[in-house]
């Protein structure tokens, strides 16, 4: 019965490896970047640049500069957003 635990075990781990690496490899063929100042309210990915909130869904107000939302690489410019540096300089204002 050990054994058989052990070799299901095994069986398990390679094919969650698998699994991850399959994953893994789809992740680089839709690369994102973070684009600040497009998410509406209650729609932003993760903490904003100015620390009024540390999660995902918690912006309050539309379109904020500290606010951002993962999108396709490239495509933040076209969306009419701005790269962290950028926002940062447009807080500062």
């Amino acid at each position: 019965m050990n054994q058989r635990l052990i070799a299901s075990s095994a069986l398990a781990s390679v094919l969650a490896l698998g699994l991850l690496s399959g994953a893994h490899a789809a992740d680089n063929g839709n690369a994102k970047e973070k684009c600040f100042g497009i998410a509406k309210a209650g729609q932003n990915d993760c903490a904003n640049l100015s620390g009024t909130h540390s999660c995902a869904g918690q912006s309050k107000n539309e379109m904020g500069v500290d606010e951002w939302k993962y999108v396709a690489k490239g495509t933040c410019a076209k969306l009419g957003g701005k790269t962290a540096d950028e926002a940062k300089v447009a807080l500062k204002k």
